[in-house]
């Protein structure tokens, strides 16, 4: 499975696991056209808000997904098909608490939430009705990750990737019947984002209920130690989903502090698809690639692995350059899927694309990084660039380039966030930690 030359490789286990990711980034974007289309730039401001909650959720749902896949694929490979079900059972304690939580709290405190994450007065309404339904169908949101993850760990990803496209499909299916011939504005398109995961969830559940593996639900406590054990194991996965939301939300914020307005949260927002598939696209090939640097780092193969990472920092800023030069060339075509009526969004909405998108041929090469130093267990190096992207950088350039650059600096934020970040990568590459190839014990 591992054998064959880096392009090989890539093929083998970057570019599967890409295609399956891309499909989540149908939920979101699907919305953004039947919004942007049917109900105008206004309900477009109002969506935008849920965006960094939703991206949270799926970041919670990865990092628990995650952290006990990689637990429980140890206890598989070991025959502990008891321990690896403990752990199975834990994490489903684990996202349910945290889907019922979400949805206690978020139904009690809506309109600070919705505040919170950025709505201007004129949209506060739609932004509450949005992020009701968010909330409210959060449990199965979650648990739609955690099942996915888990039937892949049990020797299943054929269905799990039928429980994905069936929630995509479904998504797209139901925002047209709810906001067409039933005509119910954006509760119907939130409507529709929340009922895609609970097919997902109906489609995977009855492997698990009817015992069709060696996971299964049993009526067992939840144990906090191996709880512990699933987050920090999935620590890494959560901060890089993590940023999304992150930056998301940052942006809101500063596109409303600065006088844009609603046409700037709808500029922000198909801007943010448009970033939301070249993330996707360096997301999945990264995580695809894990397997192939932990394993030549577990069997010493040092050369192998540098071969492998250096053919896929070549991959990674190919794709990049190509995606920027599309992105300058002929933005304003996919902006148009989205608001076909509103040239003054698509002109707006282009022209900012150009800064915010200039140096986004580095955000590939920063993620590979992330991916590379995880997969080597350089952990210490993986959290600093994972922060720096996305906690450190962003929020301290949003203060400082519109102070200097007055506030179209706004746009150029990440990438310069991109671009600071990728000189912190060159330099642990050239000064790379001690070894740690070695085999496992």
């Amino acid at each position: 499975m591992f054998e064959g030359k880096p392009r090989e490789l890539f093929a083998r286990f970057a570019i599967p696991q890409m295609i399956g990711l891309l499909f989540n980034s149908v939920y979101t974007i699907v919305d953004g056209v039947f919004i942007g289309n049917r109900l105008g730039r206004e309900t477009m401001a109002a969506a935008a808000v849920a965006v960094p909650l939703i991206e949270i959720l799926i970041s919670v749902a990865i990092a628990v997904a995650a952290g006990a896949g990689v637990l429980i694929a140890a206890r598989l490979g070991s025959g502990k098909g008891d321990e690896a079900r403990g752990l199975f059972n834990t994490a489903a304690w684990m996202m349910g608490a945290a889907g019922l939580g979400v949805a206690l709290l978020g139904n009690l405190c809506l309109e600070p939430l919705a505040l919170l994450l950025g709505a201007a007065p004129e949209v506060l309404p739609q932004a509450m009705a949005y992020l009701w339904y968010i909330v409210t169908f959060a449990p199965f949101q979650l648990f739609s990750f955690l099942l996915g993850g888990m039937a892949r760990n049990d020797g299943r990803p054929k269905l799990a990737m039928t429980a994905m496209i069936a929630g995509a499909a479904s998504n797209i299916v139901l925002d047209y019947v709810f906001m067409y011939p039933l005509n119910l504005g954006i509760r119907g398109a939130a409507l529709a984002t929340a009922l895609g995961p609970i097919f997902s969830v109906l489609i995977l559940l009855p492997h698990f209920l009817l015992r069709r593996g060696t996971l299964y639900f049993q009526a067992v406590r939840p144990r906090l130690a191996e709880g512990r054990s699933i987050l920090v194991c999935g620590a890494p996965s959560f901060l890089m989903e993590f940023s999304i939301g992150i930056v998301t939300f940052l942006y809101n914020v500063a596109v409303s502090r600065h006088g844009y307005g609603e046409l700037g949260l709808a500029a922000y927002l198909i801007i943010g698809y448009l970033m939301l598939i070249l993330l996707t696209l360096f997301l999945g090939m990264a995580e695809g690639l894990q397997p192939v640097f932990s394993r030549f780092m577990a069997t010493g193969e040092e050369k192998r692995n540098l071969a492998m990472r250096r053919f896929s920092t070549k991959v990674f800023l190919g794709v990049g350059v190509i995606s920027c030069l599309l992105i300058f060339l002929g933005s304003r075509w996919f902006f148009l899927l989205f608001a076909p009526e509103d040239q003054e969004l698509t002109a707006f909405a282009a022209s900012r694309s150009i800064p915010y998108f200039c140096g986004f041929f580095l955000t590939g090469f920063n993620i590979l990084m992330i991916s590379f130093l995880q997969a080597t267990r350089q952990t210490g190096r993986a959290m600093v660039l994972s922060l720096l992207r996305s906690v450190i950088l962003p929020p301290a350039l949003l203060l400082l380039l519109p102070a200097l650059l007055g506030r179209e600096g706004v746009w150029v934020c990440q990438s310069a966030a991109d671009a600071l970040t990728a000189l912190f990568a060159i330099c642990f590459l050239a000064f790379p930690a001690r070894s740690c190839y070695s085999k496992l014990g």
